[in-house]
């Protein structure tokens, strides 16, 4: 009898390390770039409380500590993992494929890694484009062919863009940062149609203004008497200081990109998100293009 109760003991024991083990096993994996800050680290967060595992990547690990102290807080350190990335050297996009290749699976790629230069194009040089495209496309490139592999194979995986309303509408100064928005649109509706087959989505968050240091780029811009273009940038950027008083809450983004990444439904290809956003979306669309045109110039007048 006491053998019979011993028995029947363990299969409780045993049920219970079965079921921990499946649940490591049905823990997914994102990936996030440019996690340091704004909306890669609020990300990177949410992603974790809704139970991901995440590899949150960065230039320079030191810029890590906010993140770690945040995740420290809210008792999801074990869930996230940091990693040295930066989007635009092929030698750190190939030892982030070292690491992809060491797992079982990526669920989840969210291509946030992104900066934004100001100016106008007359102003600025070729190699401040280039620069803008090495982080905004090319880097994008890199790192989704780093893990299409292995989401291949798989037969699963979500690849998440951080777009902006800048990807859908020209906006004067920056010209340089709408441009790499745009190419990265044109890039995602091509990949989205490439790797349907394979079970694998891609999807385009387009956000407006938001509370993030996106916006430096203009801020750093220097404003000098003898440019042809002193007046009309000075009135750019008073415009924007004064709009910066409505930006959204970052943190809007980084649930929507848990959300995103979570649901199991297919989703879809665009997600346009803040203030006025579908709204200008619209205006775009079915406006003439000369009212448009002459609506953004009064207000820089």
């Amino acid at each position: 009898m006491n053998a019979w109760i011993r028995r029947l003991n363990l299969y409780p024991l045993k049920w219970k390390e079965s079921s921990q083990k499946e649940n490591d096993v049905l823990k997914k994996t994102a990936i996030v770039t440019g996690a340091s800050n704004g909306f890669g680290l609020l990300s990177v967060l949410e992603l974790a409380k809704n139970d991901f595992h995440v590899i949150a990547t960065m230039r320079n690990l030191d810029k890590g500590v906010a993140l770690l102290d945040m995740a420290k807080s809210l008792e999801l350190s074990s869930s996230i993992q940091l990693e040295t990335l930066d989007v635009t050297s092929p030698e750190s996009t190939q030892e982030l494929k070292t690491v992809v290749e060491k797992l079982d699976s990526v669920d989840v790629l969210v291509n946030n890694a992104g900066m934004a230069i100001g100016g106008t194009s007359e102003e600025l040089t070729l190699e401040d484009y280039r620069r803008q495209f090495e982080t905004n496309f090319f880097g994008v490139i890199a790192v989704t062919q780093a893990v299409l592999p292995l989401m291949r194979a798989n037969h699963r995986g979500r690849i998440i863009n951080m777009s902006s309303i800048s990807g859908r509408i020209g906006f004067p100064g920056l010209s340089p940062y709408t441009a790499s928005k745009h190419a990265l649109e044109g890039y995602s509706e091509s990949l989205r149609l490439e790797l349907a087959p394979f079970g694998i989505d891609v999807v385009l968050v387009e956000p407006g203004s938001y509370k993030t240091n996106i916006w430096s780029g203009m801020d750093e811009v220097e404003l000098t008497e003898k440019s042809p273009y002193f007046n009309y940038m000075k009135t750019l950027k008073n415009e924007i200081e004064r709009g910066k008083s409505n930006h959204g809450n970052p943190v809007e983004i980084a649930k929507l990109v848990a959300q995103i990444a979570s649901q199991p439904q297919k989703p879809k290809l665009r997600y346009p998100i803040g203030k006025g956003v579908k709204a200008n979306i619209l205006l775009k669309k079915f406006l003439p293009w000369k009212m448009l045109e002459s609506a953004i110039l009064k207000k820089l007048q």
